[in-house]
């Protein structure tokens, strides 16, 4: 690797030297030879000092001039964030503090020489709502979707917060026949309990105070289509009651209104909580769930899917790069060992976040492990059933059978807060017991 330095102080060079033992360092110290020495020879990096022959920031412009300047990174005594915006508006790669921190300067050498191993992004490119999975739980998903897709049978989507339930919701209906008429889609948590009914069902003028004019809801604005409704776990009862009938009776009756308004629309609902146990506490209405649950679609949470990781990341940060027109080429394997060591409680969405962050975060074509948020480094809590090093070897049954009777215990035999403990379903967790004759602790 070779750096030169455009420095007219020579204790930079001096500095840099022992510590970027790797390197070949060379200096221009004056304008005349700095400036032959950067047109003349291949370097894979830039250090420009702000100071240098009184114009370090009015010279980025000049070395850029060539399409084979490599990165150039601006040093400076004092950097300040309008001497950062600036610089990086005429081109620079970075703003460093003089002397540059070695440990940074070593992160772009190996992200612009491909010492470092390389996760290549794909060529092709889909929408970022596009449903994307390889892993067997998301291939019975698929399976799920194709069947029930030919059809105007209600969907139940059950997951996780985050596990991506719209996307599932989008993909059924661009694949039903419906995929002509709109999707309107609702979250039934995030609107107030007294203006959900209206928002759902429509009011007339006069309805109540504020209700200046008729107002369309959502039931008439996806007629022939498909609506949508998120979090309808958390509805209440007298709304639940009030669904039911739509569904039942294909008609809707705005609020304050008198005559019903016949609807044809396809519904699919989705909650990440478990509404089997919300009926047998008498929290949902048990006619509503087995009219909501005609098929119903379990999506596993992002730690179920295996390498199903990998091509939602590649999958984000290729459409965010575009989006944001970055031109990020690759992704650092350290990057990745980062993002595949991470438990995602937040599913889909949280990564999804995270992609765009880095790549907005990105100063590159590459992304590595400091474009990051730093949430993601922090140590994770030991697994559950997690034993020491010094304990005897078992088998993997041995330690599933350890795991689940440790989780049991700790949710005192709660199955949905042992199950939500093991990142598995409640039936998988169920089936476990029967598999290895647990019963509760």
């Amino acid at each position: 690797m070779k750096i030169l330095v455009l420095d007219a102080d020579r204790e930079t060079v001096r500095t840099l030297e022992p510590q970027l033992t790797t390197a070949q360092v060379r200096a221009g110290y004056g304008a005349t030879d700095g400036l032959q020495l950067a047109s003349s020879g291949r370097w894979d990096l830039v250090l420009l000092d702000e100071e240098f022959c009184g114009a370090g920031l009015d010279l980025l412009p000049r070395l850029h001039a060539d399409d084979t300047m490599p990165p150039v990174v601006l040093l400076s005594h004092q950097p300040t964030m309008d001497l950062a915006l600036e610089a990086i508006r005429r081109g620079a790669y970075d703003v460093m503090p003089k002397p540059p921190p070695v440990p940074r300067l070593l992160e772009i050498l190996l992200s612009l020489g491909g010492a470092r191993r390389l996760h290549p992004l794909p060529l092709t490119l889909a929408d970022a709502d596009a449903v994307v999975g390889s892993s067997p739980e998301m291939l019975a998903v698929f399976k799920g979707i194709a069947r029930a897709a030919a059809s105007d049978a209600t969907v139940l989507l059950l997951g996780e917060s985050g596990s991506g339930k719209e996307m599932v919701a989008r993909a059924l209906h661009a694949r039903s026949r419906r995929a002509q008429g709109p999707f309107v889609a609702i979250n039934c948590a995030a609107i107030p309990e007294n203006l959900l009914e209206s928002e759902l069902f429509g009011h007339e003028k006069g309805a109540f105070t504020g209700a200046i004019g008729r107002r369309i809801g959502r039931f008439e604005r996806a007629n022939k289509g498909t609506l949508f409704l998120d979090e309808i776990g958390d509805m209440s009862f007298a709304l639940q009651s009030k669904i039911l009938r739509a569904i039942q009776e294909r008609e809707v009756e705005r609020v304050g209104g008198t005559a019903p308004v016949p609807i044809d629309v396809r519904i699919v609902a989705a909650t990440h909580r478990e509404l089997a146990e919300a009926v047998r506490e008498g929290k949902f209405r048990e006619d509503l769930f087995y009219r909501l649950a005609v098929v119903a679609l379990h999506l596993p949470a992002l730690r179920e899917r295996g390498k199903d990781l990998d091509l939602l990341v590649d999958h984000f940060v290729a459409f965010y790069a575009r989006e944001h027109g970055h031109p990020i080429r690759a992704i650092a394997e350290e990057a990745m060992e980062v993002l595949r060591r991470y438990s995602w409680p937040g599913n889909i969405r949280q990564l999804r976040n995270v992609a765009e962050r880095a790549v907005v975060m990105a100063d590159g074509d590459v992304l590595l492990p400091q474009h990051l948020p730093p949430e993601l480094f922090r140590a994770p809590e030991r697994p559950i059933g997690s034993v020491s090093t010094d304990e005897p070897v078992c088998t993997l049954a041995e330690m599933e059978r350890r795991m689940i009777t440790q989780a049991l215990r700790e949710s005192d035999n709660n199955h949905t807060v042992a199950a939500n403990q093991l990142g598995i379903h409640r039936n998988t967790l169920r089936r476990k017991l029967l598999e290895y004759g647990i019963t509760d602790t």
